[in-house]
């Protein structure tokens, strides 16, 4: 993710409040967009459908880790709203509105909950303004910042969030852009700090991990951080357990995405790991 800016504005459309800057430069592949072109998307330039095809033919399970990561959100976020009573969401990183957005997944089971949205990306920002509307009861917003600055996250969170009451903070594909491991832990660390108990982590982060198929993820992204951004890193288990030190992690525990909290038939195992953690 690249440095908001500044010059934020807001916008309020329905339900939806949203502030954020442009820039947009549609010559070099960028990660929300390629992610949309897996996923069957049409958000996405032709760059971006060039980059995305060659690093699924060096890597064919990348499509698959597109479709798992999608399914193990809707799977933690029916989860924790209908089994947790979660009414809270904090999504870092949302990439491009797709179908079953968290919001849209959260409101279904409780209308009234909240959502704030965060990533930095100007054509996400774009989409936010008029596809992530919500509720009449609830509130969807969205803030256009960077994961690096969890503090200014938090601070702006803050204007739709009640932080004395438990939240969800959903870091789907997001710490993989922080290539520095010990910067990634401080980010969750800061994060989980300022959420009362009784709140969640929910993470998937890709592995390199053998037994899991992540070998073919270290060209694919040596390819990757060559021709499009921003540049990724993948992460064994035992760093990515790392993430949820000082929370209590939920059965299964750390697995496969495609396979938490029941096995997804039409996806195979793949090298993205997912986890869902709450604060004691």
């Amino acid at each position: 993710m690249a440095d908001g800016g500044p010059g934020h504005g807001q916008d309020v459309r329905r339900g939806c409040r949203v502030s954020g800057s442009a820039r947009l430069d549609t010559s070099v592949a960028h990660n929300a967009r390629v992610w949309n072109y897996w996923i069957g998307g049409k958000d996405n330039y032709e760059v971006d459908q060039r980059v995305g095809e060659h690093v699924a033919g060096m890597f064919p399970l990348i499509r698959e880790i597109a479709r798992a990561d999608r399914w193990f959100l809707g799977q933690a976020v029916r989860f924790l709203a209908q089994e947790r009573g979660v009414r809270q969401f904090l999504d870092i990183g949302t990439g491009l509105p797709t179908a079953d957005n968290t919001h849209e997944i959260a409101q279904r089971v409780a209308p009234e909950s909240r959502i704030v949205y965060v990533d930095n990306d100007p054509i996400v920002l774009a989409h936010a303004r008029t596809l992530l509307t919500g509720t009449a009861e609830g509130v969807t917003d969205y803030i256009d910042a960077d994961v690096h600055d969890p503090a200014g996250i938090l601070e702006r969170a803050a204007g739709t969030l009640d932080f004395t009451r438990p939240v969800a903070v959903m870091m789907l594909g997001i710490l993989n852009f922080v290539l520095d491991f010990d910067a990634a832990r401080d980010i969750v660390r800061k994060v989980m700090a300022d959420v009362p108990s009784g709140s969640f982590l929910v993470l998937t982060h890709p592995t390199h991990d053998s037994e899991v198929g992540g070998e073919g993820q270290i060209p694919a992204m040596k390819f990757w951080n060559e021709n499009a951004t921003p540049p990724i890193t993948a992460r064994g288990g035992k760093e990515i357990a790392a993430f949820f030190e000082g929370l209590e992690l939920l059965e299964p525990g750390l697995v496969s995405c495609s396979r938490w909290r029941g096995e997804a038939e039409s996806l195979a195992v793949v090298p993205q790991y997912g986890a869902v953690a709450v604060k004691p």
